[in-house]
């Protein structure tokens, strides 16, 4: 315990951030269905895309896994090589920020690469390059008898690495689904100087009503920063049944927008500006006494 300076740890700094492009925008959650007809879906995508542009969205965000069921027996099928450029998948989302000149975090497809499988979230910028490809942390495994069982690392592989990214919309850290449950890997993006964490992701009818809006809210009051969530809409025939409400969430762990659990493209406005506000009014990171619970290693 002597070895730890006390000062440094309780308000661990974060990497030097200038004030982000915008301060006020247009954020879009594109809850989309999905079918087992691939080509359906991207179609389908690429149409919600537009439409919540057209609505003035300068962000969009796709759900979990929204070219494919999700399903075990589905991820090997829809894969896509994303870095060999056989991903008609990322090949959309890149067109489509180049044309509407707007950021994509585009949910998550399942990735094909060195053959092993993942869940992978990719962003796009407004030149339609790719900025980050996030891939899932925590890989959903649960059984939770008579309610629901899941075991993604049957076919799945973890990802090894938190992804933050710059883009015109901000700093964004991206976790997908399972990791919202892992207060660590938000800390780490808020310690980087994230303004808004993006999680797509699938909960169930088990935990979603339990869960989702919980650990939404949850971790973006511990941060103090904003939190944007993106579900497929809810499908009762398909193996997997999605909880939907798609949702933002703001700094104070306030709800700005939601919906239930249909289609639906939500636009709501993200205001910058509140951030260093609400951190004055409530200054928990200056309080946090991080020489007494070194639970995180903020510099790596």
């Amino acid at each position: 315990a002597t070895s730890v300076n006390s000062e440094r740890a309780r308000a661990p700094p974060a990497i030097p951030l200038p004030p982000p492009p915008l301060s006020n925008f247009k954020i879009g959650l594109c809850q989309l269905s999905v079918s087992p007809d691939k080509d359906s879906n991207i179609a389908h995508a690429r149409t919600a895309i537009q439409d919540a542009a057209s609505k003035g969205a300068q962000l969009v965000l796709l759900p979990e896994i929204w070219n494919s069921p999700y399903s075990n027996d589905s991820f090997p099928v829809y894969a896509e090589d994303i870095d060999a450029g056989a991903s008609p998948s990322t090949a959309m989302l890149s067109e489509l920020s180049r044309l509407l000149k707007i950021t994509i975090v585009g949910g998550s497809i399942p990735e094909r690469s060195g053959g092993l499988l993942y869940n992978t979230c990719c962003v796009f910028g407004t030149d339609g390059n790719l900025l980050a490809k996030h891939r899932k942390i925590h890989l959903f495994d649960i059984d939770i008898p008579g309610k629901i069982t899941f075991i993604e690392s049957k076919t799945l592989t973890a990802g090894e690495t938190p992804t933050i990214v710059d883009t015109e919309v901000g700093r964004i850290g991206i976790g997908i689904c399972y990791d919202i449950r892992f207060p660590e890997l938000a800390m780490i993006y808020a310690a980087r100087g994230a303004h808004l964490l993006c999680y797509p992701g699938a909960f169930n009818m088990t935990t979603g009503p339990l869960h989702w809006e919980l650990l939404q809210r949850a971790r973006a009051t511990d941060n103090q920063l904003y939190v944007a969530t993106c579900s497929p809409a809810r499908d009762t025939g398909s193996g997997y049944v999605a909880w939907g409400h798609s949702t933002l969430v703001g700094p104070f762990g306030e709800v700005l927008a939601t919906t239930e659990h249909e289609e639906a493209i939500i636009i709501a406005e993200i205001d910058y500006s509140i951030l260093e506000q609400r951190r004055t009014n409530l200054p928990v990171t200056k309080q946090r006494r991080g020489d007494l619970y070194q639970l995180v290693d903020f510099q790596r």
